[in-house]
């Protein structure tokens, strides 16, 4: 199978998230006025209570088989076998995932409350068994990715108009977020036989992906513990309103954090490719230029919207979600924490087979976020909750640079950190002058600063030349002057 640019598959899955970006900045705005805080709330813990149920189900798998399929897609029939068993794992733990969904929705008062709700949000278990959204990730088909999920995330967007009109709409608000998110999958499933063939081999050896899988669906529970936890600590907890406006403060965080993160998701079938056949010298570079890549862009998304939270919370949801403006400040460094783990975690530590080290992060990431919940959601609800969040993604970091410091201590040296971070602050009080200007509105106001911010940023980055800045720029501007010379010469 031949191998896809790399260059190539980042622009598509840039596409991707950047409609995976677009898409609630189009339709959460009007959804969070129209359904308020109550509304948004019920749907964000209903999302977070099936999110565990969808763990159960997917055992790992949506990572362990991006790389057990990256390591033999040159052989078709190797990767068929991989294909089958890895789906006959999920068949089954998706089967006692809904054994225990349907239980827990007549066995718990709060979930029976709102089981309409949570079992139209359930049928993303069904959808995201049948997805192999993995398979696509391993052999590198992010053209096709990508397509198709843009092709639903638009219908989904006109049904979010036509069909979201007031706030007893929220069943119908979750009904289409999953089929923005999964329904598509349905077309992944017939598509995969170019790929794979459903030929039974009958000769599966499923032992052999258990223990890796089980390390997976681990991580997977840990990771979800801190990154979910919150919402529904806050359901059980608090109101369905103070769910609502932590999910607004978080929403922004998370939609940067997928663009951060694709980076990552484009490089862990090639960087499990470089490890398998021995090329650790191309491994070091990719991830040094990936390290790089995180710092620039995360440390300043991160700096930007703490200092603009109000203006975002406002732009995207509302003046009704004035409580979500210090959570959302208190955990918008994650965006560059998650940024970092992401490239240590799935880009080095999953590729070298150290797997069991991101679980044991993550482990600890979960135990601090369990306990600092518990201790600040009482009095301080989404604040608390945010608190607890920050704090867990610094244990995980400190855990996953502590396992990889001989690694990462030459990469980190070669990176010019005091130099980005002069520019960082530069920019940081260049846009924050913009909010003494009178302007009023709050999509003025975002755009105008981050115009400035960024302008500055770039400038600066160019005067101390840094390296990763000037090739990306050399790589644009390369490709807009030979279109310019081709279409002279037309």
């Amino acid at each position: 199978m031949r191998q896809k640019s790399l260059k190539l598959n980042f622009i598509f899955n840039s596409i991707l998230t950047a409609s995976g970006i677009i898409f609630p900045l189009i339709t959460f705005p009007y959804v969070a006025r129209v359904l308020g805080p109550m509304g948004t709330g019920k749907v964000a813990f209903a999302t977070s209570v099936v999110y565990y149920f969808n763990l159960i189900a997917q055992l790992g798998i949506p990572t362990y088989g991006i790389r057990a399929c990256a390591k033999v897609r040159e052989n078709k029939q190797e990767l068929s076998k991989t294909v089958q068993e890895i789906m006959i794992i999920n068949a089954i733990m998706s089967s006692i995932a809904y054994i225990c969904f349907f239980s827990s929705i007549f066995l718990v008062p709060k979930l029976y409350e709102n089981k309409n709700l949570i079992m139209i949000v359930g049928l993303s278990i069904l959808f995201n068994s049948i997805g192999v959204e993995w398979l696509y990730k391993a052999i590198e088909k992010y053209s096709y990715i990508t397509i198709r999920s843009i092709v639903f995330k638009f219908i989904a967007i006109l049904a979010m108009f036509v069909l979201v009109r007031n706030q007893s709409d929220y069943i119908m608000y979750g009904f289409i977020t999953i089929f923005a998110g999964v329904g598509s999958n349905v077309f992944n499933f017939i598509n995969m036989r170019k790929y794979a063939n459903f030929k039974l081999t009958g000769s599966y050896n499923l032992k052999k992906h258990l223990k890796p899988v089980g390390i997976f669906f681990a991580m997977s529970v840990a990771s979800t513990i801190y990154t979910q936890l919150g919402i529904v600590m806050l359901g059980f907890m608090k109101t369905d309103s103070d769910v609502g406006y932590y999910t607004a403060a978080v929403k922004i965080k998370a939609i940067l954090i997928s663009f951060v993160t694709s980076l990552g998701t484009v490089l862990l079938p090639r960087a499990s490719y470089y490890v398998e056949h021995g090329l650790m010298d191309d491994f070091k570079r990719m991830t040094k230029k990936a390290i790089n890549f995180v710092f620039i862009l995360a440390s300043s998304v991160s700096i930007y919207f703490i200092l603009f939270a109000k203006e975002g919370i406002y732009f995207l949801s509302g003046i009704s979600y004035t409580d979500s403006i210090v959570p959302m400040q208190i955990i918008m460094p994650v965006v560059f924490i998650v940024g970092m783990t992401n490239i240590l975690g799935i880009q080095m530590l999953v590729p070298l087979g150290k797997e069991k080290y991101v679980l044991y992060s993550q482990i600890v990431g979960a135990a601090v976020n369990l306990i600092i919940n518990f201790a600040l959601i009482p009095n301080y609800a989404s604040t608390g909750a945010a608190i607890g969040a920050l704090a867990a993604e610094i244990s995980v970091l400190i855990v996953q640079m502590w396992v990889l410091r001989k690694m990462v201590a030459d990469i980190i040296k070669q990176i010019h950190w005091g130099q980005i971070t002069f520019s960082l602050i530069v920019a940081a009080i260049a846009g924050y002058l913009v909010k003494f200007l009178d302007i009023r509105s709050n999509f003025l106001m975002l755009s105008i600063s981050a115009s400035v911010f960024y302008l500055v940023f770039i400038i600066l980055l160019n005067l101390f030349k840094e390296q990763l800045v000037l090739e990306i720029e050399r790589q644009i501007f390369g490709k807009i002057i030979r279109k310019s010379k081709l279409s002279n010469k037309k």
